[in-house]
């Protein structure tokens, strides 16, 4: 069955949508199985893959509020080993349809359940908010990944998302743990140094390994609908995420071996 990880940082211009893109394809390129939910209004996961949110004739918000199953709106991507479960602008109005849903925290966890099962690994890139979106992709979830700019402003947010996983914690999803922080958007700049050297001493143990720099090519690839590794595999910022993913996976056998 493959584990749900969900990116979310209520701050935006973090990185989130690009760490939830390229992070997924990065997966699929080494031949795993994974499946990229697209739980933002916005769209910008789907656009960033080739799928206009205006185009999408069925997305996540028929999974939220018609129980439609997963894996019939999934559609496949470029890539052989990537499905997505798309946005649409209905999603929009979704907060408030859901706020008077019977176990709304649960929709998507529910579909997922139920899907999980045909991937290694399944991505949840939410809005840039604590609502009930980014509360159903925390319950659905094993573990969250937080994208955290290398700028001082960005360290404002990054309490508020960790005290919300631990309100998570302790209610609706117990099993949920914080995978990490993932350090993005690192300019070379004594500032950027400085804030990545702060956050590794105050979150020890907690910040991922890899780094992913400031580059173009990432903002680029997104404009044409393609992840970056299908735009330019020889750039900083794929190389960046392909090495995310193999931390990410290295993690998680680990992790597998000692459960057992």
């Amino acid at each position: 069955m493959g584990r749900i990880v969900t990116i979310a940082n209520q701050k935006g211009g973090v990185g989130k949508t690009t760490t939830a893109v390229n992070l997924a394809a990065s997966l699929a390129a080494g031949e795993h199985r994974t499946l990229l939910v697209d739980l933002d209004p916005q769209g910008n996961a789907g656009s960033a893959l080739g799928v206009a949110r205006d185009e999408v004739a069925e997305s996540v918000y028929e999974v939220l509020l018609d129980g439609r199953p997963a894996r019939e709106v999934a559609r496949r991507t470029e890539l052989k080993f990537l499905d997505l479960v798309p946005s649409s602008r209905h999603l929009v109005g979704a907060e408030l349809e859901l706020a008077g849903v019977e176990r709304r925290e649960y929709r998507l966890k529910e579909a997922l359940d139920r899907v999980a099962r045909d991937y290694e690994h399944v991505i949840v890139d939410c809005p840039p908010s604590l609502g009930l979106l980014t509360l159903n992709g925390l319950v659905a979830a094993s573990g969250v990944i937080v994208p955290l700019q290398c700028e001082y402003f960005a360290l404002e947010g990054l309490a508020d998302i960790l005290r919300t996983v631990e309100l998570v914690r302790a209610g609706a999803n117990p099993r949920l743990e914080v995978d990490g922080i993932l350090l993005t958007m690192f300019g070379q700049n004594n500032l950027a140094s400085q804030v990545a050297e702060d956050i590794r001493k105050h979150f020890s143990g907690r910040v991922f390994e890899t780094i992913i720099p400031r580059n173009v090519r990432l903002s680029e690839s997104q404009s044409h609908g393609k992840p970056i590794l299908l735009y330019d595999v020889a750039s900083k910022g794929c190389q960046s995420y392909l090495a995310f993913a193999r931390e990410l996976t290295r993690r998680g056998a680990r992790g597998e071996r000692r459960a057992r």
